[in-house]
C-alpha cells in the first residue's frame, strides 16, 4: 500500500516525533515542529502518536491514494479536499482507493500535519523516520518529498471517520504571538538596558525562517557590557568561545536579530545565546507566519516547569479524548 505524490506542495517532508539522543554528536532531534499537531493527527487516524506523517509549510501537497485510508490534517488551517470536496481540519475523514487529496489556501498558522492510517513506512534511521535535510538523513532518501514519489504505508486499522479534536485542545499562536523565554548563561553579557529592551520591544518574524531556526527583526539592537574578549572568541562582543546550544536557544549574531533555534538546528557554535524559549512554547514557533508580531516574555525556572507540566496535561487530555 502506498500514496503517490502528484504535487509535493511547499517544503513537504516526512516527520515524526524526532530522534533524541544524538545531539552530542551534532545530529539534531528533527521531527515535527509542532509536536502537539503531530500527536493529534496520528491519534485521529488510529496510529501510534509517534508515527511518521507529512509536514507541509504554507501550501499542502496533492496525493493520490492506492488503497482506502483514514486521513487527518492538523496544525495550520490549510483545508484538505477529497476529489475537490473540502474536509474539516483536526478531524478524521475517509479516502477511497483512487481518490485524490489536495489542499485549499492557507487560512491560519504555517505548518500542516497530514497523518494517514498505518503511518508512512519509509526506513527508520537512528530510531526515527524524520527527515533531516542538511544531513540528508531519514525521510525519502534524506530529502523533501517530490513529484512521483510513492510513499509506502504501514499496516494499520483505519480510524473512525468524523472523530475530531475539540477546539479547546487545538493551539495556534495569538496576534501578537507571545513566546516565554528563560534567560540563560550568557544573559550577563547584555547591558541592563539591552535586556530590558529585548522584552519590551515588539519583534516580527522574518521571511528567513525554516526548520533550523526562526529569525525575528524590528526590535532595538542590543548592547553588551565591556569586557576583554577571551581567546578564540573574535572581536565582535556577541561572539563567545564555542558553546553548546539547547533546543530553543535564542541566538543573536551581532546583537541585531534574535534567531530561535528549532528542530534541525546545530548543537553548538560561537554566537552567544541570551536564553531559550521554553519547551511548552516551541510548537507555537512552528506555526508563525512571516511578519507575525511577536513579544518575548521573561519567565523563571519554576514558571517554565509549571508550563511544561501544563503541556503534559494537555497531551494526556488529548489522548483521553481520542482514545
Amino acid at each position: 500500500m502506498s500514496v503517490k505524490v502528484v504535487n509535493p506542495g511547499l517544503f513537504t517532508t516526512i516527520q515524526d516525533l524526532g530522534r533524541p539522543g544524538y545531539f552530542h554528536l551534532g545530529i539534531p532531534i528533527s521531527g515535527g515542529m509542532d509536536r502537539l499537531a503531530v500527536r493529534a493527527a496520528n491519534l485521529l487516524v488510529g496510529n501510534d502518536e509517534g508515527a511518521a506523517v507529512l509536514e507541509s509549510a504554507f501550501m499542502g501537497p496533492t496525493l493520490e491514494f492506492e488503497s482506502d485510508a483514514t486521513v487527518a490534517v492538523t496544525g495550520a488551517d490549510i483545508p484538505p479536499k477529497v476529489d475537490g470536496e473540502e474536509q474539516p481540519t483536526w478531524t478524521a475523514f475517509k479516502v477511497k482507493a483512487g481518490q485524490v487529496v489536495s489542499f485549499d489556501y492557507l487560512r491560519a498558522g504555517a505548518r500542516a500535519y497530514i497523518a494517514i492510517s498505518g503511518g508512512i513506512a519509509v526506513p527508520s534511521y537512528l530510531g526515527s523516520r524524520s527527515t533531516y535535510l542538511i544531513g540528508a538523513l531519514g525521510g525519502v532518501d534524506g530529502r523533501a518529498v517530490g513529484i512521483g514519489d510513492m510513499l509506502p504505508l504501514g499496516d494499520g486499522k483505519p480510524g473512525r471517520e468524523g472523530r475530531s479534536v475539540p477546539e479547546k485542545l487545538r493551539r495556534l499562536p495569538g496576534n501578537p504571538a507571545e513566546l516565554r523565554v528563560l534567560p540563560g548563561l550568557y544573559w550577563r553579557l547584555l547591558t541592563e538596558e539591552a535586556g530590558r529592551n529585548f522584552f519590551e520591544d515588539e519583534w516580527k518574524v522574518a521571511p528567513e525562517a525554516d526548520r533550523m531556526g526562526v529569525r525575528f527583526r524590528g526590535g532595538r539592537e542590543m548592547s553588551f557590557v565591556e569586557r576583554e574578549q577571551p581567546f578564540g572568541a573574535g572581536s565582535d562582543p556577541s561572539n563567545i568561545v564555542d558553546g553548546c546550544y539547547s533546543y530553543g536557544s535564542v541566538q543573536v549574531p551581532g546583537g541585531k536579530e534574535p534567531i530561535v533555534l528549532h528542530r534541525d538546528a546545530v548543537s553548538g557554535g560561537g554566537y552567544f545565546t541570551l536564553g531559550a524559549v521554553i519547551s511548552a512554547d516551541m510548537d507555537l514557533i512552528g506555526q508563525l507566519q512571516p511578519h507575525t508580531p511577536t513579544r518575548f516574555v521573561p519567565v523563571t525556572m519554576d514558571e517554565a516547569l509549571t508550563a511544561r507540566a501544563d503541556r503534559t496535561r494537555l497531551y494526556q487530555e488529548l489522548k483521553k479524548e481520542l482514545a
